[in-house]
């Protein structure tokens, strides 16, 4: 029991991580269409600037508010500068420009930062909480938190604001949504920014857990893009569930098999449960009228 508890609180906390990269995936797409691989990325930045600004002398709490505006910025800019202009493009052209993002972002990450591995201490101690003869980092209970926080204020921004009416507004119909009134470009722009910054959170979360470089984005985005379409692309909730999903099963798997096996046994998974529902686990059936 205890076993299986301890693999439990480690799927949550892994889990928990992809999830924040899922939410991140399923606003850009229901802004845009179009799935940003840079996402992992922003993760990498919100720990990596959050490290060095701590050593610089700036308290944590500052230099991850400080990690997640810089992020939010660079989402912006990489909205302005490479998603907008490239706006009529088909839609296999613009994921190509995110994975060209995400290569420069890394690049320039390392030769801003380093190639060394990094941490900063955890919020309230490495004392580690036991449950029943297993054990839970405090740090673990930050992650998982934050992203039912994250969850959440999405649900609540994208229910009960105008402002987020009126992003769900312009992923159903662009043109429609010009026409009474909403400023498309600057739901577009607030949607990268709010991605980012939802990256950048759970970088700052999980890097006194797992450590981070400048590479480290690439396999966020690949599990966080597993977690949105093993949930339904496009679905907060299943982009949540998605992701908590994925660490689960990574975390049994490594558990009980082997740790070489998890990444393996989670994409099999998913390519099952997409084999069988194309539109995911929460996806919604759609019909194109021709």
């Amino acid at each position: 029991m205890s076993e299986l508890l301890q693999f439990l609180f480690s799927g949550l906390t892994v889990g928990a991580v992809y999830a924040l990269v899922a939410l991140g995936f399923t606003i850009i797409f229901n802004a845009s269409g179009v799935v940003n691989f840079a996402q992992g990325e922003f993760v990498m930045l919100g720990g990596m600037i959050t490290v060095f600004a701590h050593a610089a002398g700036l308290p944590l709490p500052l230099a991850a508010l400080i990690a997640i505006a810089v992020t939010a910025g660079v989402g912006v800019a990489l909205n302005q500068l490479a998603i907008e202009p490239a706006r009529g493009a088909p839609v296999v052209s613009l994921i190509i420009i995110t994975i060209g993002a995400s290569i420069f972002i890394r690049g320039a990450a390392q030769l801003v930062f380093d190639k060394q591995i990094h941490s900063f201490p955890a919020f309230s101690g490495t004392e580690p909480i036991h449950v029943l003869g297993a054990t839970i980092q405090s740090q673990s209970l930050w992650v998982i938190g934050g992203a039912f926080a994250v969850f959440a204020g999405l649900w609540l921004f994208f229910t009960r604001t105008l402002l987020g009416r009126a992003v769900l507004a312009t992923s159903n119909n662009r043109l429609a949504a010009q026409l009474v009134g909403i400023n498309t470009r600057f739901i577009m722009t607030l949607s990268f920014a709010l991605s980012a910054a939802i990256g950048a959170f759970g970088g700052v979360l999980v890097t006194p857990i797992t450590l981070t470089s400048y590479d480290v984005g690439l396999a966020l985005a690949l599990k966080g893009f597993a977690g949105a379409m093993l949930g339904g692309m496009g679905n907060p909730k299943g982009a949540f569930v998605g992701g908590l999903m994925l660490g689960l099963l990574e975390s049994l798997t490594a558990g009980y098999l082997s740790s070489q096996y998890k990444d393996a046994a989670a994409f099999v998974v998913i390519l099952a449960v997409l084999f069988l529902m194309p539109q995911g686990l929460f996806g919604r059936k759609s019909t194109e009228r021709v």
